[in-house]
């Protein structure tokens, strides 16, 4: 068997850092995200519902009773 090795005269290349400007859209973008499925499983239910049925509530039924939310 042959093994490759490196000249030890070449240090590991280091990951580049990632821009705060190029990861703040995405951060963004997730927390909106985040919030909206907040309030899908949290709150979209009676007064405050959007949808009109309750078609939002039973696709999100287990999922609100996983994260402690009282649907009934």
């Amino acid at each position: 068997m042959s093994e490759t090795t490196f000249p030890s005269q070449h240090a590991p290349a280091a990951p580049a850092p990632i821009p705060l400007r190029e990861i703040l859209p995405w951060a963004i973008f997730g927390g909106l995200m985040l919030l909206l499925a907040l309030y899908f499983v949290g709150a979209e239910q009676g007064a405050t519902s959007l949808v009109p049925g309750m078609y939002v509530h039973e696709f999100v039924h287990d999922g609100r009773h996983l994260l402690g939310f009282p649907c009934h």
